[in-house]
């Protein structure tokens, strides 16, 4: 299965969590400060980070930050596990490229099934998939995504979520529907999520972004550069 580094200061949590990934079949690496998260991630290279906000040495999102700049660990999918359960601090871990967000208190249970489903979009096989749509060229095995040929970096999660909806061009797409093709559940509570990830979808296919409307009161739809979608009749 999957190598798990569980950044978490809480010795009894991340006991839990290691059992409970254990129990699943991944196995699982500890870290119990900000700092030494970075080193283990940079030397391991796990498939998957569960990451505390609060820690000792750096935050959860210093971390964050400092994986996503570095070469080695950029593209480690990151689930944020922590007690902040505000809507701006959910936003601020999704905007600097978490793939998902748990707050504590936690189902054991749901927490292995999240990790599952990350994992499965991050998925590489071996070859390569080209797909190209306008603009828009996809690789669906080594995950790389290119605008007008250029290579833009895309986390797992933003990947899947822009070819779902690019293969459904001109389709109004459920935002629960959304929810459940992309991250394998679908709760109202999630909502948010989906929105800062499409808000940082439009931030990188500049100058494409408005490809990317947002339908009222129902989800999104996606069109391609130069074609235009008839209004929907209420």
């Amino acid at each position: 299965m999957a190598t798990i580094l569980i950044a978490e200061d809480d010795h009894a949590i991340s006991d839990l969590v290691a059992y409970n990934l254990e129990r699943a079949g991944h196995t699982p690496l500890a870290a119990y400060d900000g700092l030494t998260a970075l080193e283990v991630a940079r030397r391991d290279k796990p498939e998957l980070i569960l990451l505390d906000q609060m820690m000792p040495g750096m935050d959860g999102h210093g971390v964050l930050r400092e994986l996503r700049r570095d070469s080695r660990t950029q593209n480690i999918p990151v689930i944020f596990l922590t007690a902040k359960a505000q809507a701006e601090d959910r936003i601020q871990g999704l905007e600097l490229g978490a793939d998902d967000y748990v707050t504590k208190p936690f189902s054991p249970k749901e927490l292995v099934l999240r990790v599952a489903s990350v994992l499965k979009r991050c998925e590489h096989t071996p070859g390569s998939v080209i797909a190209e749509y306008g603009p828009f060229t996809f690789d669906k095995n080594a995950l790389k995504f290119y605008i007008d040929k250029e290579e833009v970096d895309l986390t797992a999660t933003e990947f899947k979520l822009m070819i779902h909806m690019v293969e459904r061009e001109g389709q109004t797409l459920n935002r629960n529907d959304l929810l459940s093709c992309v991250w394998g559940y679908s709760h109202q509570a999630q909502s948010r999520t989906l929105d800062t990830h499409m808000k940082r979808l439009r931030q990188k296919l500049a100058p494409y972004a408005d490809c990317i409307e947002t339908v009222r009161s129902i989800g999104y739809r996606f069109t391609l550069p130069g074609r235009r979608i008839p209004e929907e009749k209420a």
